[in-house]
């Protein structure tokens, strides 16, 4: 299982969450998210064995690519309504990890997956809201029974210590991992350290 911690900004606080073992950290390019970066993210920052991903929305390729070279990114996520072309132009330019974002409240939402099979590397289903993330919210994990596709995927949005029955019970062949945001912060891209420890004992039997 995946573990990608999202919203990512402070050093010291970066340094301390890869400690962890988690295999993801998310820094967000969103300007106008609380958890955007300002500065450029030092590789000593990370081990060497977290993979740094970048989190976009409705952004351009050459700013994109930009940022991969200036922030040390080994990946890409697309959090808007970036089109299956857009994700081929990333391929096609490098970019060897590429998840994207979509946003879930009903079956009629996994519709749009089928156009990125083969294309992403992995979907992260969200909770649908009127932002991009960072919500805390989550949806009806129930409704990913009706997903079929073969990419696989993260779950995410509003996963916390107040849902962790709930994790534990869930099942599906195409889900590899879960991504931690909001409900573990002190502020807006501070991550509460110790409380994501014991979340990832807590939950390490499907880890």
């Amino acid at each position: 299982m995946i573990v990608k911690v999202c919203g990512m900004r402070d050093a010291d606080n970066i340094r301390q969450v890869a400690q962890l073992g988690i295999h993801m950290m998310g820094f967000i390019f969103y300007q106008k998210s609380p958890r955007c970066v300002s500065r450029p993210v030092s590789r000593c920052e990370a081990d060497a064995g977290v993979e740094r991903i970048g989190v976009f929305v409705n952004d351009s390729v050459m700013h994109i690519l930009q940022c991969i070279n200036d922030y040390n990114l080994n990946g890409v996520q697309l959090h808007g309504q970036e089109t299956p072309e857009f994700c081929r132009q990333l391929k096609a330019n490098g970019v060897e990890l590429l998840l994207k974002a979509l946003s879930v409240a009903s079956v009629n939402d996994l519709k749009q997956c089928g156009a990125y099979d083969g294309i992403v590397d992995y979907f992260v289903f969200d909770t649908k809201t009127p932002d991009y993330g960072g919500s805390g919210k989550c949806f009806d994990w129930e409704v990913l029974r009706h997903y079929k596709g073969t990419t696989p995927f993260l779950l995410s949005g509003g996963l916390g210590m107040h849902n962790t029955e709930e994790l534990l019970r869930f099942q599906h062949p195409r889900w590899c991992g879960i991504d931690l945001n909001s409900c573990f912060e002190v502020a807006p891209g501070h991550k509460n350290v110790a409380l994501l420890k014991q979340y990832l004992q807590t939950v390490r039997e499907i880890l």
